[in-house]
């Protein structure tokens, strides 16, 4: 199944602005998220969808496929869908371009998932909460899943309740997977209710009776949504080169 990855780049951000061009370490956000993406094998093509010509211009002087999208486009759903219409992938990966630390290990078991599971239109990382901050944090999407990895809920709120003893907690992290056709349609339908409550695209799936496989994952990553996560990212970095 031939396989494309879209990382959306918007170069506007309310907390960070110009996100996808700022330094993490001295290389550009987006470059560094290129460059895990690449290191993934068996993906047939790698594109960096953005609004701006400066993003673009970085990307292809590192050697990089950018696509100008129009600017008028309401989130990067919408970019890797406009992307993905235009090619003729059966498995569309959205990468997010806050995720400096994407790798391998993030995008392979997700388009495994989908190869093994005809069922699932969709797939994404669950990782278990090591932090008890992130279980009521509104920031950190929850998730809870069947015996199978399919998804029952993703919540902004701390899920299952602990009304008896505790059990694990995952969250959602990183990149999505999904079969080109359904993503082309799933863009085009309105927000439902509970989507629009928790602002959670994931919702909408559920929500129109679609299932989502949850595929584990070992490590944890930092999402660049503002300076205090670059200076985290950074500490991070210099931390990994220590050992």
């Amino acid at each position: 199944m031939s396989t494309l990855a879209v990382i959306p780049a918007r170069y506007g951000s309310t907390r960070l602005p110009g996100k996808p061009l700022v330094p993490i370490d001295g290389i550009p956000l987006v470059l560094r998220v290129l460059d895990g993406v690449r290191a993934t094998p068996g993906l047939d093509e790698i594109v960096v969808a953005t609004d701006d010509g400066r993003i673009a211009k970085i990307v292809r002087d590192h050697g990089g496929k950018a696509v100008m999208t129009p600017p008028d486009l309401p989130s990067g759903g919408d970019r890797v869908a406009w992307v993905a219409e235009r090619c003729e992938a059966e498995i569309v990966l959205n990468i997010q371009v806050d995720d400096p630390f994407v790798g391998p290990d993030f995008i392979s078991p997700l388009v495994d998932a989908l190869r093994a599971d005809a069922s699932c239109p969709i797939a994404v990382l669950a990782k278990r909460i090591d932090r008890e901050e992130e279980i009521d944090s509104p920031n950190v999407v929850k998730m809870v899943f069947d015996r199978s990895f399919r998804a029952l809920y993703f919540s902004r709120s701390r899920i299952p309740y602990p009304r008896n003893a505790a059990t694990d907690y995952y969250k959602h992290i990183g990149p999505y997977a999904y079969r080109r056709d359904f993503l082309l349609s799933f863009m085009k339908w309105e927000q439902t209710p509970l989507e629009r409550t928790e602002s959670l695209e994931m919702l909408r799936v559920l929500e129109m009776g679609y299932p989502i496989r949850c595929v584990p994952c070992g490590r944890d990553t930092i999402e660049i949504d503002c300076p205090e996560d670059v200076a985290a990212c950074e500490e991070r970095l210099r931390s990994r080169r220590a050992r």
